[in-house]
């Protein structure tokens, strides 16, 4: 594409940001005279239609201005200014990768990821994946991807970094919790498939449920495991939400109805401070199962939804570490070239009106907190316990 006074760069300096530029600056060009401003663009955005043309006028390379390179520098500036720690920009090849594993599948390493104090935190390996066998674990920082620092970065710029094709090899500089100094650590990518439900039996006719994360089939899947829980009599559940980095919002609201019996399951406030209430439908499938939930400090964004619902409702006792924190709603939005943008829209609130974003949720019991306690593994003997005697005083 040429570089040229047209609107087609105009176009492109904002095509997805704001669809739209101001085109009210201070320049005598008659191609930025033929444009109305639109009413609601703020006065100010005219500055970067005025710095185009003073850099197109006067810069010493500027022929060699690009204005896609230029507008998308722009755009990511915009973001990050927001101090969104979830905003980011994506180019269309980034957007298309990013978009795969709504399907059920990604080509990566196999790792959930999230952002805290601007460093880009592993929040679980998903088991069996490439990630998991080179060696990475919840917790770790990733400090630079094939030498390329993660500095600055947004978390999907380096998402994507990250993700490539099957077959290939991406090293990260990994910074694991409490070590002194950060390793390398070559991880090869494959195809990741995700199943979010398994579930085993225990001696007394406990159900251990473990739920990975929430995508479209985690309610489905979780139906045949309750079905396969009544089969063999079962008696009580634990859901091991452990590592759980979230997921769709429709899928945790799915997982919840079956526990819990037409009542508010949480709340969204949107930029306008509209409410949204997301209800249980009456008649649940699991409803007088007696519950335990074991969450942990990497247990994030819909996980929390699912247990901040069952501990205002009273309906489980909640076992491990204060949670994550990640109580925001995120959306990715394609633009008309195929690019696209990943920002807040709204945050999330349990039954009860308490915040998740930035707090988290405090279990009931707090395996920290306990005398003797060890490792996290204790977490499982100690729901187990509680567990064993709510089925004795149900009896």
């Amino acid at each position: 594409m040429g570089l040229t006074f047209s609107r087609n760069f105009i176009l492109y300096v904002f095509a997805f940001a704001l669809l739209i530029i101001s085109l009210n600056c201070r320049v005598t060009s008659t191609a930025v005279e033929e444009f109305q401003s639109p009413k609601d663009l703020p006065e100010e955005f005219s500055r970067l239609t005025e710095v185009w043309y003073m850099l197109k006028r006067e810069h010493f390379d500027r022929q060699k201005m690009d204005p896609k390179v230029l507008s998308e520098g722009a755009i990511r500036g915009m973001l990050l200014a927001m101090e969104d720690p979830y905003a980011s920009f994506l180019t269309a090849d980034q957007f298309s990768i990013s978009s795969q594993d709504y399907k059920g599948f990604f080509e990566g390493i196999g790792a959930h990821v999230s952002m805290r104090d601007g460093r880009v935190v592993i929040i679980a390996p998903i088991p069996g994946s490439p990630a998991e066998i080179s060696g990475i674990q919840p917790g770790d920082i990733i400090l630079e991807v094939n030498e390329i620092s993660t500095q600055g970065m947004t978390l999907l710029e380096v998402v994507n970094l990250i993700r490539g094709p099957r077959g290939t090899t991406v090293s990260l500089l990994i910074l694991h919790t409490e070590a002194d100094s950060p390793e390398i650590i070559d991880v090869e990518r494959n195809v990741i498939k995700i199943d979010s439900v398994t579930m085993r039996m225990m001696t007394g006719g406990i159900g251990v449920l473990n739920i990975t994360e929430f995508k479209e089939n985690t309610a489905t899947q979780l139906e045949l495991q309750i079905e396969s829980f009544k089969n063999q009599k079962g008696k009580g559940m634990i859901i091991d939400l452990r590592n759980n980095p979230g997921g769709l919002l429709n899928s945790v609201v799915d997982v919840a109805d079956m526990f819990i019996d037409n009542e508010l399951l949480l709340y969204e406030i949107d930029a306008r401070d509209n409410r949204k209430n997301w209800q249980a439908k009456k008649g649940g499938v699991a409803l007088d199962i007696p519950l335990v939930v074991l969450i942990n400090e990497y247990s994030a964004s819909a996980s929390e939804v699912l247990v901040g619902a069952l501990m205002d409702h009273q309906r489980a006792l909640i076992v491990g570490e204060i949670s994550f924190g990640k109580g925001s709603v995120n959306t990715l939005k394609k633009i008309s070239d195929g690019s696209g943008i990943y920002f807040t829209i709204a945050r999330w609130y349990t039954p009860n009106g308490n915040l998740i974003e930035g707090k988290g949720v405090i279990p009931d019991v707090v395996i920290s907190e306990m005398e003797g306690a060890q490792e996290t593994e204790d977490a499982l003997d100690v729901a187990l316990d509680i567990m064993k005697n709510q089925i004795l005083l149900t009896k």
